[in-house]
């Protein structure tokens, strides 16, 4: 395969991270454990693209993807969390909620697109 940093999605969810860890980074101590999980929540989905990206099969790719879709939901969630505690300033939730809803759709579209490209995917959904 080729080089996974050439991967549209790749480059997005990477500016999602780097932007959950500088927007994060200023929570401060009394927020740790939500900074914490925001940033492991957003590495996650860069990692585990860059780690299916790697694999020998398309199967196992897609396995990685999906469970960069499941690390886009829990960040949500944890965006969710600090707008409603208000540890978030309104404008960066937005702006992090905006790239996630980006990244996941791309994500979705990538597995749709590695899906309908083999046949034998086409009925697993795991």
């Amino acid at each position: 395969m080729a080089d996974f940093k050439k991967l549209q999605v790749w480059q997005k969810a990477h500016a999602l991270a780097v932007n959950v860890n500088k927007i994060g980074g200023a929570l401060g101590a009394t927020h740790s454990s939500l900074r914490s999980q925001m940033i492991r929540a957003a590495m996650s989905i860069d990692a585990n693209i860059t780690e299916g990206h790697g694999q020998k099969s398309e199967r196992e790719f897609v396995r990685y993807l999906n469970i960069a879709i499941n690390s886009a939901y829990e960040l949500e969630s944890h965006l969710i969390m600090g707008r409603d505690h208000e540890v978030l300033k309104p404008s960066d939730y937005l702006m992090l909620l905006e790239q996630l809803v980006e990244v996941r759709r791309m994500l979705y579209g990538l597995v749709k697109h590695i899906r309908a490209s083999a046949p034998s995917l086409a009925a697993d959904r795991s």
